[in-house]
């Protein structure tokens, strides 16, 4: 028997986790953090408790409550009795935290599959991020913590592949695909079951400047003949993204005609694990005469993706780069200060300080998180703030939004909204679906419209979607499905 059932991603963008089992094999495709349903609950001062651990995100269904998945350590601290592992592998689409973050719970015999690519990414982001219960994926610490003693970290199995690749899972031949993200190393699958094949999209687009990798999932799921396709949906009959641009380039361009006018500071807020976007402003800053600040945070990611030669992305050391060092405990910029990790960017040539920053010569690349440090810098009159992600489309995003603008307004920046989007726009899902011309479609990864933020989706809004997806892709398969949470589908 095969069959399939979600666990996330089900009327939410993103968190996914799917189940498929297959004559007693069993894997998950993704297991990712739920941000929409996580925001339900907690927040910034009402965090889960790390004391409960697992306890806290299974009572709110934040995890599947399903016995043999988890930690060992944690299920003790339930004071539940440990099970072996019942899950044989679980493969990660690309490095997003919806995606990936909560394989931090996971039994710690359960092998994880990535493609190398992704696997920098998360290195990177070990490394250079102070630990959490939600993010320790490619180790992590046994709880309970004992105070003065330190023990090293338990590492996962971690597997990588790379597209061409095949990999035998019990009864499953797992086949990767690569696809065009907004994150390198992102990957689809098609998993040849004992009933046929099932594709699954993970994440993807056909308007970014790796299309063609998009394509070739496309046309290898198509050749495998998928009796399901499981498809992310994040814009389908989306109303929130204003003015995004369907294409890298076109940001590359509108940006560059802004910077050529700026005579003070140039600063560009977007996604650093985003390497298209990353390339879009170094270009930027090397045909504008500029040199590209990078945040010392971000300069892991920088370390970790320049040795994926396919990215083609500068190293922290290349010199039309400067790494920016914040100041850190005492105010002042002493090495003792830094995390032993962030050290290693310490003596580097080029790192460069508030006081030191030439703004008319610089491109600061810094997200909404490090905005804190323009306190410090004090942005020359008429400076530029280059808005590269996003518009917001929740309430909570439109606060942080306003927050941001108050941070532009106080410094009379210029501000500038430029922005491609990583997923698959609802013409391009359309276009996806009738070539692979699956017999089923699962749509996950997809949000009905919301009448009040935080508040939980009501039955009737749930099904006027799912009636408009079936209306919308019924005419390209034979089924249409919009999955129901724990629900299983035998195929």
């Amino acid at each position: 028997m095969t069959k399939l059932t979600f666990y996330g991603g089900i009327n939410e963008i993103g968190g996914n986790k799917i189940l498929l089992e297959d004559d007693g094999t069993r894997i998950f495709l993704d297991f990712g953090m739920s941000f929409g349903k996580r925001e339900e609950f907690f927040e910034e001062y009402l965090a889960p408790r790390t004391s409960n651990a697992l306890g806290d995100f299974l009572e709110m269904g934040l995890v599947p409550d399903v016995e043999g998945i988890y930690r060992t350590d944690l299920i003790k601290l339930l004071e539940r009795e440990p099970k072996p592992s019942i899950i044989d592998a679980v493969f990660l689409s690309h490095a997003h935290a919806d995606h990936v973050n909560y394989v931090s719970f996971l039994h710690e015999d359960i092998p994880l599959y990535c493609g190398y690519t992704a696997l920098l990414i998360l290195k990177a982001l070990n490394e250079s991020k102070t630990r959490t219960i939600e993010s320790e994926i490619l180790d992590f610490m046994r709880r309970p913590r004992m105070s003065g003693k330190r023990e090293p970290p338990v590492e996962r199995k971690i597997k990588t592949f790379r597209t061409g690749d095949k990999i035998r899972v019990g009864s499953l031949l797992v086949e990767p695909v690569h696809v065009d993200h907004s994150v390198p190393g992102a990957y689809g699958f098609i998993i040849h079951t004992k009933r046929g094949a099932v594709a699954y999209t993970g994440d993807l687009r056909l308007h970014g400047r790796r299309s063609q990798m998009t394509e070739d999932f496309v046309e290898k799921a198509k050749k495998a003949r998928p009796i399901t396709l499981i498809s992310e949906g994040t814009r389908f009959k989306e109303k929130h993204r204003g003015q995004e641009k369907e294409g890298e380039e076109e940001v590359k361009k509108e940006c560059l005609k802004k910077v050529k006018k700026t005579r003070g500071l140039v600063i560009a807020d977007f996604n650093f694990k985003d390497a298209d976007r990353v390339k879009t402003f170094y270009a930027i800053a090397r045909e504008t005469g500029r040199k590209m600040v990078v945040h010392l945070l971000d300069a892991f990611l920088l370390k970790c993706l320049s040795q994926d030669s396919a990215l083609a992305l500068p190293r922290p050391d290349d010199p039309h780069i400067l790494i920016f060092l914040p100041k850190r405990k005492s105010g002042t910029y002493r090495e003792d200060d830094y995390q032993k990790t962030e050290r290693q960017f310490y003596h580097y040539p080029n790192t460069v300080t508030a006081k030191n920053l030439e703004q008319k010569k610089s491109l600061l690349c810094f997200s909404y998180w490090k905005i804190k440090e323009l306190i410090d810098i004090r942005p020359l009159p008429k400076s530029l703030f280059i808005h590269s992600l996003s518009e917001p489309f929740n309430e909570e995003m439109e606060m942080t939004y306003q927050r941001l603008k108050n941070w532009v307004d106080h410094y009379k920046l210029r501000f500038f909204q430029s922005h491609c989007s990583g997923h698959a726009s609802e013409k391009e899902l359309k276009e996806i679906v009738g070539r692979i011309s699956p017999k089923r479609l699962f749509l996950v990864h997809a949000q009905p419209p919301k009448k009040k933020y935080l508040e939980p989706l009501k039955e009737k809004e749930i099904k006027k979607f799912q009636k408009v997806v079936r209306k919308e892709f019924g005419d390209l398969v034979e089924e249409v499905i919009t999955p129901e949470y724990g629900k299983t589908y035998e195929l």
